[in-house]
């Protein structure tokens, strides 16, 4: 059982990581590089694709991550599932507020505050990334420890 579980945490956080690192590295930029309607519109569109997915993704790191300190009493892997529930409370929290305004500015007319909104998600954007992947080394370290320890 503690394998399967470290298999799927190993699974889930570093697709939580990879998910975010991609959106971080080459969406959110790409969104700097495109005229404001463009972006909005984009943005709206990616964020429904990405709600079920994500969360989905979120909620499988930080419970495979708390079984698997459970389980095998590895305070790493409790501290991995601490960082993927703060993905999800910076991610619930701080983006998809902001998420529900792009949407009311992709039909309408963005408030004259707009820059100002976008680079606060973009910086909440950078935190849950840096979280992610936080919890994604942690999962490796743990797993490459033990695997020196079967040796």
């Amino acid at each position: 059982m503690t394998r399967l579980v470290t298999a799927l945490c190993l699974l889930s956080t570093g697709l939580l990581a990879g998910a975010f690192g991609y959106g971080a590295v080459n969406v959110a930029t790409t969104f700097d590089a495109v005229p404001l309607d463009v972006r909005l519109t984009f943005h709206s569109a990616l964020m429904r694709m990405n709600g079920p997915v994500m969360q989905t993704i979120m909620a499988l790191a930080a419970l495979s991550s708390l079984a698997l300190a459970l389980l095998a009493r590895r305070r790493l892997a409790g501290v991995a599932g601490v960082l993927a529930v703060l993905s999800f409370l910076i991610t619930r929290f701080g983006n998809v507020p902001i998420n529900g305004q792009i949407k009311v500015w992709a039909v309408g007319t963005p408030p004259a505050d707009y820059a100002e909104i976008l680079q606060r998600w973009e910086m909440y954007n950078v935190i849950r990334t840096l979280t992610a992947f936080v919890a994604f080394a942690l999962i490796i370290t743990l797993v490459v420890r033990d695997q020196q320890g079967d040796r």
